[in-house]
């Protein structure tokens, strides 16, 4: 069968595959306030039902991870595609919270089951370009959000107002990357070719470094991701086109991803994560502060901090801790994805509170929500949520002032290590 493999084209079906992930981000992130007001949720709601695919990502890619190595890459991209099949579908006919939280579930484990075998598969078939080839397939990711952002966007110009419609456009290259992956034939994992030991793997994965990277993970996932999911409910009120930044945002992540062979090249992956903390944190300081025309440049600059975070993050671990094979790329993955979910959840309910200070006292918030437009109460909640927005963002700045320092310390531990390897092997 090693005669078989096609790289190429196995390369171009998971990248299709990544797609059909991204065009789910993008296109829930321009239809979530919709959602909202045709089914009569509250931003708490709202957060748990996206943040449900946040959640239904680590489960998949943590199952994924440790069943890999055993059913192979091929047979996990088939679920994914039925997964996706049925999220997507469900997600069309719903009615309500439950049936949205449902198909947002099953488009969760779809997209974490993506990762979990695309992963390894990319991993195993350049081996000696990991880090470089994972941004190129990462690229697909904010490419995606791009393509997604932008379709909601026309279509809404263009009187396409159906969310429905806007959703099956997903199904196209969902039925691409089924139709690829079911014609070709597909490799062992890197470790399996290895020959490395499963022993061997669950070491690597309590080892101090390991651990260290995984923590981390929390912080790049919830600065890129949370920040990208919320963007449209967080400045709606603070900016009229606020899904644009988003796009713009995407956009930025998708050319840096395209030109990340020289970046990672000329730079060290540790120094590259170090440059990314700096730019997200002057990002979003920005973005919690400036009006106007200066919030597209300050999402031009998150954007290029966010850019090389998560593929960078994998890349790190699959050359540093080559023994965690799939399972490490796939608990990094899960462990960023979880930490979305966890973190949307609570910002959601600390961004209704902020809501509700705002409001005069004792005030009904869904009766100010409910209001109809240019009413004094619809004014007085377009004023409360445009307060809320950088408030949310502020609290997140947090995060990515903290991945700095640790950064820091990683860059200089992993210089004095490979100088301590230098030294060892002369």
């Amino acid at each position: 069968m090693a005669n078989t493999i096609q790289p190429q084209k196995l390369f171009v079906a998971s990248c299709t595959a990544l797609l059909v992930t991204s065009l789910s981000f993008g296109i829930r992130a321009g239809i979530l306030g919709d959602l909202g007001v045709l089914f009569h949720l509250d931003v708490k709601q709202l957060s748990i039902i996206a943040s449900t695919a946040f959640w239904g990502f680590p489960l998949a890619v943590v199952i994924g991870g440790f069943i890999v190595d055993l059913i192979g890459m091929k047979r996990l991209l088939l679920a994914a595609f039925v997964l996706h099949l049925l999220g997507i579908i469900l997600t069309i006919t719903a009615s309500g919270f439950w049936s949205l939280f449902i198909s947002t579930l099953f488009i969760g484990m779809a997209n974490g089951t993506v990762e979990a075998a695309c992963n390894p598969l990319v991993a195993t078939i350049f081996p000696t370009n990991k880090t470089t080839k994972l941004n190129h397939f990462h690229l697909w990711f904010p490419g995606g959000i791009v393509i997604g952002t932008l379709l909601v966007f026309l279509m809404k110009k263009v009187g396409l107002t159906s969310y429905q419609l806007q959703v099956a456009t997903m199904l196209i290259p969902t039925i691409v990357y089924g139709y690829l992956f079911m014609k070709l034939d597909f490799p062992v994992t890197e470790r399996v070719a290895s020959g490395i030991s499963t022993s061997q793997m669950y070491r690597s994965v309590v080892s101090p470094l390991f651990i260290c990277m995984f923590i981390l993970m929390f912080g790049t996932a919830i600065t890129e991701l949370f920040t990208g999911q919320w963007i449209e409910v967080l400045l709606k009120n603070v900016t009229e086109n606020s899904i644009l930044i988003l796009a713009l945002t995407a956009g930025v992540q998708t050319l840096g991803r395209a030109v990340a062979g020289p970046v990672v090249h000329r730079m060290s992956p540790t120094g590259v994560l170090l440059i990314s903390a700096i730019l997200s944190a002057l990002g979003l300081y920005l973005l919690s502060h400036v009006s106007g025309n200066m919030i597209f440049v300050a999402a031009f600059i998150f954007g290029m901090g966010v850019t090389y975070f998560w593929p960078t993050m994998l890349g790190f671990v699959s050359e540093n801790i080559p023994e965690s094979g799939a399972l490490g790329m796939n608990l990094m993955g899960g462990a960023g994805m979880f930490a979305v979910s966890i973190y949307m959840i609570f910002m959601g309910g600390f961004y209704d509170s902020i809501i509700v200070k705002n409001l005069p006292a004792g005030a009904a918030v869904d009766a100010y929500r409910s209001a109809a437009p240019g009413s004094a109460e619809a004014t007085a909640f377009a004023q409360a949520t445009a307060v809320a927005g950088p408030e949310i963002i502020k609290a997140t700045l947090v995060i990515p002032i903290i991945l700095i320092v640790a950064f820091t310390g990683l860059y200089f531990y992993m210089r004095n290590r490979k100088n301590a390897q230098k030294v060892q092997i002369a």
